[in-house]
């Protein structure tokens, strides 16, 4: 591997297209965003807290200092917070019109699919927010690409682990609400992909009525039938923590809780991530979350591809990153690159408890007449979207 030093050397004897404007990339998000407030339970407790992804954008930022001075051109990011009175279209045409390479989309979804209708066909638009099929399907557009992974990559990566170890027989069991029932379908799609069987699909509440015990008791909700793996789907969180070692039958707990699939965790111990995990826990003193790897992916992909062309100017950035040619280290042990027919980000899942990796998808065995990683998520003939 050329180190960054050498890598520097190397590039000072390229001609670059220099400009005194440094390179723009544009985080849009919202003031006062409910999505990252505590979400917090009875007790006080807080189990699901978000943190804006803007760390991970500057971190990765930080990490082109040697290629800036290589180049000749320095990186910057802006970010705009919008007021409620502000207009997420209007913000994006702004930012382009201002020569933004990029603009890092962190919004709710129905502004979201705002900017995706009304400025979603030239540019780059990074989704560093929503793992919904719906962005990658009836509502993609040819400007927007997504860093985060589908809620089908994540459940096809559990998937491929249970039919892996033989455990086939899936006790899926899910709370209420939009988000859990989204994950709930990828779940089933995932495990008719991959030959497996769920035996039951039951629905818990968390409740204190005794006519509705039945809902909220772990015991209950496990028995009754027989299944090796016990797939629980909570997003919130405050159900799911009760469920690994309640079962009525010994049995393995992936999804919510037990054995996850991420985009990024913390503990992967290969492919460069430990000195990421380290510069990112030692500058912003937490740990980097799949959101925070969303962020410093989309900003990798612009920084890659100015790198690649010798040049910032926009359209050709746009133009390189969402090409077959287009790939870039994103310290998963492969490169990553972008789907052309919905703008997903290829890239391995990591399979983790709370402070282990313990397997990365694709895993053996899984092959495609591709590219392995299109095993996880929508491949092209089962696409949806439209350009």
């Amino acid at each position: 591997m050329i180190s960054r030093l050498l890598l520097a050397v190397v590039l000072l004897h390229v001609p670059f297209a220099f400009t005194s404007e440094p390179a723009r990339i544009v985080y849009i998000g919202i003031a006062n965003d409910g999505f990252y407030e505590p979400q917090t339970v009875y007790t006080g407790l807080s189990l699901r807290d978000r943190k804006r992804p803007l760390d991970a954008a500057q971190v990765a930022l930080r990490g082109t200092r040697i290629l800036e001075r290589a180049l000749g051109l320095s990186f910057t990011l802006d970010v705009e917070l919008m007021t409620p009175d502000q207009s997420p279209v209007t913000a994006v045409r702004e930012a382009r019109e201002r020569g933004a390479l990029a603009v890092l989309l962190d919004l709710p979804a129905e502004a979201m699919a705002a900017v995706a209708e009304s400025e979603g066909a030239e540019g780059l638009l990074f989704n560093i927010r929503h793992r919904d099929a719906r962005w990658r399907a009836e509502d993609c557009a040819p400007a927007l690409l997504h860093t985060l992974p589908s809620h089908a990559m994540l459940s096809d990566a559990l998937a491929q682990h249970l039919k892996f170890h033989g455990w086939s027989k899936i006790l899926l069991l899910s709370g209420s609400g939009d988000e859990n029932r989204l994950k709930a379908e990828a779940a089933r799609q995932s495990a008719v992909k991959f030959g497996l069987k769920i035996v039951a699909q039951r629905e818990f509440k968390l409740t204190n009525d005794p006519r509705q015990r039945d809902l909220s008791n772990v015991a209950l909700l496990t028995g009754g039938v027989s299944h090796d793996v016990v797939w629980l789907i909570d997003s919130e969180g405050e159900f799911g923590r009760y469920v690994p070692y309640a079962t009525q039958s010994p049995r393995p707990v992936v999804g919510s809780e037990g054995l996850s699939a991420h985009a990024w965790h913390w503990t992967l111990e290969r492919y460069g991530a430990p000195q990421l995990n380290q510069r990112f826990r030692r500058e912003h003193g937490r740990d980097m979350t799949s959101e925070d790897f969303a962020a410093w992916a989309a900003v990798r992909a612009v920084v890659t591809a100015v790198t690649e062309l010798r040049a910032a100017e926009p359209t050709a950035v746009a133009d390189h990153v969402r090409s077959e040619a287009f790939a870039m280290d994103i310290y998963k042990g492969v490169r990553g690159s972008f789907r052309t027919w919905n703008g997903q980000l290829r890239q391995p899942m990591l399979l983790a408890t709370h402070n282990a990796v313990i397997a990365i998808a694709p895993l053996s065995g899984f092959e495609h007449s591709l590219n392995t990683l299109d095993t996880l998520g929508v491949d092209k003939p089962q696409s949806l979207c439209r350009h």
